[in-house]
């Protein structure tokens, strides 16, 4: 059962989440901006962190504001933040394509606690809490038993023209693609670690990513009985912009791939 400050976060999704679902038919013509190129932001994206705001600053006045719109808010309580994307999968959205999702999680002292992932077209609501498990639609959740790179379906995040790493993303493919049974991207990292955490897929990371794409999900697959960390193996560092999350049985195997290279100069 959720508790109270769950049911809270769970409620606060489905609010904004059922907002996008009714803006989805008329998404193209929406008129977009861009913050930097291949990275969309549209009125729809603000409005939605604008309700996911205040619906949260209502229920907890003191807690901090972090979400991918407006930045980081400060707040009385140096402990809690609240960390928030409202529309994770904005150029699907944008395109027409049904896959995207709601992330909403609670960092307590730089720890997520509590995490949200809502797809509103499929009505999926993820949530999990630290040491109550993982859910789906109230049902329990767990990571797959994979154990074998070679029988593992794998998610990625590519950097897209705008970030770095490229170079260390194409050795990584070149080493993985060979030995895994698929390589899957959905264009929403929030909803592919909710996958790793309900079975779906058996690991996924991305080595640029920022905290409101991978919070929630953290805490969804760390409960659901799955490894979370950075790409290096270390503790996964909300601000540090590369995570990895995966079944405990190819985890080591995978860091192995993702070890760095030296990067091309540009």
């Amino acid at each position: 059962m959720a508790s109270a400050l769950l049911e809270i976060m769970i409620e606060a999704a489905r609010i904004a989440g059922e907002r996008l679902r009714q803006d989805f038919a008329t998404a193209a013509h929406v008129e977009v901006t861009f913050k930097r190129p291949a990275d969309p932001v549209s009125a729809i994206d603000l409005r939605a962190e604008a309700t996911l705001q205040r619906l949260l600053h209502q229920a907890r006045p003191a807690y901090g504001f972090l979400g991918e719109e407006g930045g980081a808010v400060a707040g009385e309580d140096p402990e809690h933040l609240w960390v928030v994307d409202p529309l994770d999968g904005t150029v699907n959205f944008l395109r027409g394509v049904p896959l995207f999702a709601v992330n909403v999680a609670l960092a307590r002292a730089g720890e997520v606690v509590a995490g949200v992932t809502y797809a509103p077209m499929s009505g999926e609501m993820f949530w999990a809490e630290a040491g109550c498990g993982a859910f789906l639609n109230g049902e329990p959740i767990r990571v797959s038993q994979v154990a074998r790179l070679e029988d593992a379906v794998v998610a990625i995040g590519i950097p897209f023209s705008s970030k770095p790493r490229h170079a260390q993303f194409a050795h990584e493919i070149a080493q993985l693609t060979p030995r895994v049974t698929n390589v899957r991207r959905l264009g929403a990292g929030a909803l592919d670690t909710a996958y790793v955490a309900c079975g779906r897929f058996d690991a996924y990371w991305e080595q640029s990513v920022a905290a409101w794409d991978m919070a929630a999900g953290a805490v969804l697959v760390r409960e659901a009985g799955g490894v979370v960390t950075d790409t290096l193996g270390g503790p996964l560092d909300l601000m540090g912009g590369a995570c990895l999350n995966a079944t405990p049985g190819i985890h080591a195997a995978l860091l192995e791939v993702l070890r760095p290279i030296e990067e091309a100069q540009p």
